[in-house]
């Protein structure tokens, strides 16, 4: 090794601080990110144990819990049994929302429960007239008293949208507080997410629910820390190629023919 190998400029320094602080922080971040992902694995995993445990049944003593005003989000996605009246009149159709990649409405409908209160019930997705936006489809809605099986979820998910507050059957999103402010209904903070009937025969509304399943976003964060691992990588072999082997190991890069006076 050449003494004058060992000579390391003001350059140098300033290289190697600022590699030190890219990996620093690039390795921090991944690290970040596989935390979220483990964080993010024990949310789906809860959801998965609550969908697996028995049937709510709300027709009887578990409707109390169900209908408060604040319900407990450890109720969310936990199968569910109601017994009630549809509220047709407050009947809302979300637009912009998609299923089986097709654009079309979400319908949400309150439903007073024979025990009290009232739920707010998505029912499920039905087509969209391209000719007349404003043009609705008919829609089956059984009278009197009905039995409701379905998870239960937060309200309706929000897209983005301009302007103020919506009024009318058709609507971007719906806020819980201010529909009910706006009806006078005692609605819960918990919504159902109509379930599939057994037979098509059943199913007399004609809506679809093909629900998308809950996703945590996991594999997105393992993505993340891969892109950031990977750049972390990138960092330590180009601070190792123009800035280490040059000075000190100039052999293995030049092949014997370089200088260590050619280095970055």
């Amino acid at each position: 090794m050449r003494p004058d190998c060992l000579r390391l400029g003001t350059r140098f320094w300033w290289v190697t601080v600022a590699a030190v602080l890219g990996v620093a922080v690039t390795a921090s971040l991944g690290r970040w990110q596989l935390s979220r992902a483990a964080q993010k694995e024990a949310l789906q995993s809860a959801i998965d144990a609550r969908a697996r445990e028995p049937l709510l049944d709300a027709t009887g003593g578990d409707a109390a819990t169900v209908t408060a005003h604040e319900a407990s989000t450890a109720l969310l996605h936990r199968r569910v049994l109601v017994r009630g009246v549809w509220l047709t009149d407050y009947t809302v159709w979300l637009d912009n929302r998609q299923m089986q990649g097709r654009p079309g409405f979400y319908v949400v409908t309150p439903l007073r429960l024979s025990t009290g209160g009232v739920l707010l019930v998505q029912r499920g997705w039905a087509p969209r007239s391209f000719e007349d936006r404003t043009r609705l489809p008919e829609l089956n809605t059984p009278t009197g008293l009905v039995e409701v099986r379905g998870v239960l979820s937060p309200p309706p998910a929000r897209l983005y949208e301009l302007g103020g507050a919506e009024h009318g059957p058709i609507r971007q999103n719906l806020d819980l507080d201010a529909f009910r402010a706006e009806t006078g209904l005692p609605l819960a903070g918990l919504s159902i997410q109509q379930s599939k009937a057994e037979s098509d025969s059943a199913q007399v509304d004609g809506l679809l629910r093909d629900w998308p399943q809950p996703d945590s976003g996991v594999d997105r964060h393992y993505g993340y820390a891969f892109q950031w691992f990977g750049l972390c990588a990138l960092m330590v072999f180009l601070y190792a190629w123009f800035q280490i082997f040059p000075r000190f190991f100039p052999r293995l890069r030049f092949g014997g023919r370089g200088r260590a006076d050619d280095a970055l």
